[in-house]
């Protein structure tokens, strides 16, 4: 499991407080406000409804807490961890009105967060075998980046790059432009200080060889096929890193893991994932 720890609350405090904002409107719950009472209290309890894996449980614990700071959450599973249909995930408990005026933003963001770990771990799954690590891409829901990585983590993948800041990866289009790999890459070395990597994007075998010459140490390879791919892992012989991009589906990664690539990045596991069916009952006490 590649999963650390869970994200500070700093970095999705905003997210969910946005959230909250969107939901409420001008106005608050209107419909709780005028059916329940301010003394009622409740139990909600957060229900699978189909095998997945957990995440966005701290998401959920904000909302509720932003909401009124006197609710108790409590986790009975917490992210990464497996559940089947019926498994109990988590409770709140309090006051009612604060349980429903938060519900939605809780589940939404846990049956998003969900989705993306449990679907990763499937591609995960397809690649055990191999010494392939999975990893994601910079393909995420505007304002999301940070959750969307964070439940690939969960699902037992590995992240690429955050953003354009923390490393180098020299796309077709930055060559195009440079003029040549040899020439973008000659630049980046020069630019880029000791702790900064940098990563090329070839999409030929011609192409990979003018960058390993170039002295090119980790190589994206965009759109091979597996037989390509093998051929390439061969050309390269430990040379380079090697990662195997584009196209890369759930019913394809294992061919392309078996290649022998060093890493395999999609971005269907943020951008393609369903949701995890997760429910919300509540008894009231």
């Amino acid at each position: 499991m590649v999963l650390a720890s869970e994200l500070p609350d700093l970095l999705i405090e905003d997210d969910v407080r946005r959230t909250l904002l969107e939901d409420w409107g001008r106005a608050g719950d209107v419909t709780t406000q005028a059916t329940i009472l301010p003394d009622a209290q409740a139990t909600a309890q957060f229900i699978a409804r189909e095998a997945g894996t957990v995440c966005g449980l701290a998401h959920a614990r904000l909302a509720f807490h932003l909401t009124d700071p006197s609710l108790l959450f409590q986790v009975h599973v917490g992210d990464g961890g497996q559940v089947d249909p019926g498994t109990l995930i988590a409770e709140v408990s309090g006051r009612a009105r604060a349980i429903l005026s938060a519900e939605r933003t809780a589940l939404n963001f846990m049956c998003h967060l969900s989705g993306i770990s449990s679907l990763t771990a499937q591609f995960v799954q397809r690649i055990a075998h191999t010494e392939a690590r999975m990893c994601c891409t910079r393909k995420t829901l505007p304002g999301l980046r940070a959750s969307q990585k964070y439940a690939v983590r969960c699902g037992g993948a590995w992240n690429h790059r955050f953003g354009l800041d923390d490393a180098m990866l020299i796309k077709d289009n930055h060559i195009a432009v440079c003029g040549s790999i040899t020439g973008a890459l000659a630049r980046a070395q020069a630019f880029a200080g000791h702790l900064l990597s940098i990563e090329i994007e070839v999409d030929t075998l011609s192409q990979l060889e003018e960058a390993l010459s170039a002295g090119a140490t980790c190589v994206l390879l965009d759109n091979f096929t597996p037989a390509r791919l093998t051929e390439a892992v061969e050309l390269t012989a430990g040379r380079a890193k090697l990662e195997a991009s584009g196209g890369i589906r759930i019913d394809t990664v294992q061919a392309v893991a078996e290649s022998g690539v060093d890493y395999i990045s999609s971005s269907q596991l943020t951008m393609a994932a369903p949701t995890l069916d997760i429910g919300l009952d509540i008894g009231v006490h």
